[in-house]
């Protein structure tokens, strides 16, 4: 299955072009599903039809759908579900409030990944376009199986293990007082169950032969600096960007000189993103007259985007992690554009390497030739991090 992952600062456009992506995918034959994962669905308005949270038919080859996560929890997470709102009542708070608060901060994206991954599982479709958050909170996303599983193998597992073992003991004592259960052992498994299905698709999230993530920007200076950023962090956690789509240029016909401010701006703009991107291939879209909404508005932006191509190509093949032998000595570099040295902090403990870019961190599990020898220096060459180590 192809994975292709739309995603850029609210506002940009990337709902249409997730959209108009999708028509021409499925025009070739390949049966596409469109998923929206943004809390703010957009995309049946898009395609100006009703979607819900299971996939129903735009035309042929093409499905939409809009991620529910009351729904996902309820058909994957519920005795989950009905734990928290066991402990919600028990502190006072009627049904209806307890059951909406059931739903815990980043349950979005946890949902959006194992939804991925069944899609991925059932092989239903031919190509996955996602239909993501806004910048910040599809990175949260895509970093979710790498921080997740440091807090699984660190924090929870042994926690599982220990509270399932005192349940029969301390269980007498603590639902007087507390007026709940302690969690059962269904309860405590499925946070586990669910970390080992985004585990695994980690794999295919970081397999730049099957998953790509296509950034949407505008021609604007806090549009650009935010995509930059998302690239960056993209990398860190080794998800290729293969496309960069500039979207609502204005046309060189448009004369009028109420734009042409607007237009010397967005000249040297254009120019920015080519530079600052580069070797990554940008493709440009102009501002439309008219609002992209609708199946015949789309296929307008469908033939701008692309006219003759396969979408499902990957354009641009990104190597974000590599380990090059140096004279004997070994260098991991990590490809993070736009990022300088002094952003970035590093330390090393056992056998990972966590690197830390603003309030973003990875935790590096190094490989075995790397992880019994020292950091020795660094520094950044080519948008590349270079970490040398030494025995």
């Amino acid at each position: 299955m192809r994975v292709i992952l739309m995603t850029g600062k609210g506002g940009v456009g990337k709902t249409s072009v997730a959209a108009a992506t999708g028509l021409r995918c499925a025009e070739l034959g390949y049966k596409t599903l469109v998923l929206s994962t943004d809390p703010a669905h957009s995309l049946a308005d898009s395609f100006d039809i009703e979607l819900g949270h299971d996939p129903l038919p735009v035309r042929p080859n093409l499905w939409g759908a809009e991620l529910d996560a009351l729904l996902e929890l309820e058909g994957n997470w519920g005795a989950v579900k009905r734990y928290i709102t066991q402990v919600l009542q028990a502190r006072g708070l009627d049904g209806i409030q307890a059951e909406e608060l059931a739903i815990l901060p980043g349950m979005d994206e946890i949902f959006a990944l194992v939804r991925m991954k069944r899609h991925y599982d059932e092989q239903e479709f031919d190509v996955l376009i996602i239909d993501s958050a806004p910048t910040g909170t599809a990175l949260r996303l895509l970093s979710l199986p790498e921080v997740g599983g440091w807090y699984m193998r660190r924090f929870y597992k042994p926690f599982q293990g220990i509270s399932v073992a005192l349940r029969p003991l301390v269980e007498p004592i603590f639902r007087p007082i507390a007026g709940f259960s302690l969690p059962d052992k269904e309860v405590m498994d499925a946070p586990y169950e669910f970390y080992e299905q985004i585990e695994a698709l980690e794999k295919v999230l970081t397999d730049n032969t099957q998953t790509s993530v296509r950034l949407v920007t505008n021609p604007e200076k806090m549009v650009i600096k935010e995509s930059l950023r998302a690239h960056a962090y993209l990398s860190l956690y080794n998800v290729a960007t293969d496309l960069v789509i500039a979207n609502r240029i204005i046309p060189q016909e448009v004369t009028d000189p109420f734009f042409e401010k607007w237009k010397n701006s967005q000249q040297q703009y254009r120019q920015e993103i080519h530079d600052n991107f580069r070797p990554l291939p940008v493709k440009e879209v102009p501002l439309y007259a008219e609002e992209l909404c609708g199946l015949a508005a789309l296929e307008r932006l469908k033939e701008t985007l692309y006219r003759d191509e396969d979408p499902t190509q990957v354009y641009y093949k990104e190597q974000t992690i590599k380990v090059v032998q140096v004279e004997g000595n070994y260098s991991l570099e990590l490809y993070l554009p736009g990022i300088t040295k002094d952003k970035i902090d590093l330390s090393k403990s056992g056998d990972e390497l966590n690197i830390t870019i603003g309030n973003h961190r990875r935790n590096l599990v190094l490989p075995q030739a790397l992880a019994a020898l020292k950091p020795s220096g660094a520094k950044m060459e080519d948008d590349y991090l270079k970490i040398r180590f030494s025995a």
